[in-house]
């Protein structure tokens, strides 16, 4: 089945304050949140989370604030730049108010699987008056990024609609990340019974810590959040400590989600885009926004040879 060509009777499912990925999983007989699911139910979503930041702005500064404060007790190795990651950055509601509390030293990226997400983050970030945001549109589970490209990556409720894929989210997360990786993600375990009935209604995820622990990740912290927004949908915080294999410094870190290989950014007679040599694969740009989804690559085996480009 063809998700996609359901677009418009999803609209009027979203219009009725209907669930999306409910809706979906209904038609396609399936019992997990596949990823079209996850990408049609939030960019229709688009918009909303910048919403309820205005609407509920003092607690969700509260939590942001308490993301920072666990970035800041971080021993990071010496360096006159560090690099942080928000996988699933949604609206980058999180990430904006998180960059005011750490320290400047900090280069900021984030990715998420909705291009309408990542032009609202835009707009959003700009209204916050800060410049210095790096977004792109990627997968959870094909991160268009280098190994051990961020000192820190860290989630909030990204892996959550993921049921079932805990274990691939864990070892795409660990991938990209140099120093630590924090997650922030709903608690199964730490769940009232009724919150945990709602996990499994919605497909969410239910053993993150059993996979880490499965993994042999070293897990420095495990813990309910000090801030949780819905009692019903606990936050608990994992930190996770990555040995590290190499003193490398990833200077531009985007890659072909594809073959994982470097990617560089062309510009042409008709505008930007993103090549990879290795790969002979490029990627569109719309709106300024790279779009690095394994499904938006086009086989461009003859690029050098007949785009000039700078």
């Amino acid at each position: 089945m063809n998700k996609l060509a359901l677009l418009q009777r999803i609209k009027h499912i979203y219009e009725n304050n209907e669930n999306i990925t409910e809706y979906l999983r209904k038609v396609s007989n399936e019992e997990s949140n596949s990823w079209e699911d996850i990408l049609i139910s939030y960019d229709f979503q688009a918009g909303s989370y910048v919403d309820n930041y205005y609407e509920n702005k003092e607690i969700i500064d509260d939590y942001c604030s308490e993301i920072g404060e666990v970035v800041n007790r971080l021993e990071l190795d010496q360096a006159n730049n560090y690099l942080i990651c928000e996988a699933g950055v949604g609206e980058a509601t999180t990430l904006t108010n998180v960059s005011k509390v750490i320290s400047d030293k900090f280069i900021k990226y984030g990715f998420d699987l909705s291009w309408s997400r990542i032009a609202v983050a835009n707009k959003f970030v700009k209204e916050q008056g800060i410049n210095d945001i790096n977004l792109v549109v990627g997968d959870l589970f094909n991160a268009p990024y280098l190994d051990d490209s961020f000192d820190i990556v860290y989630t909030s409720h990204t892996i959550e609609p993921n049921g079932g894929r805990e274990e691939e989210a864990l070892k795409q997360l660990y991938r990209i990340t140099r120093q630590y990786l924090i997650l922030l993600e709903p608690s199964y375990e730490l769940a009232s019974e009724e919150g945990k009935n709602r996990m499994v209604k919605h497909g969410y995820i239910r053993n993150l810590y059993s996979k880490a622990q499965e993994l042999g990740l070293e897990i420095l912290e495990y813990r309910l959040f000090d801030v949780i927004t819905n009692p019903l949908n606990p936050t608990a915080l994992m930190v996770i400590k990555k040995p590290q294999s190499t003193d490398r410094i990833v200077k531009d870190p985007l890659c072909c989600p594809v073959t994982k290989s470097p990617i560089c950014k062309k510009v042409t007679a008709s505008g930007e885009v993103f090549f990879s040599e290795r790969s002979l694969l490029s990627y569109p740009v719309i709106d300024s926004i790279p779009c690095l989804l394994p499904q938006n690559a086009i086989v461009t085996t003859k690029f050098s040879n007949l785009i000039h480009s700078s």
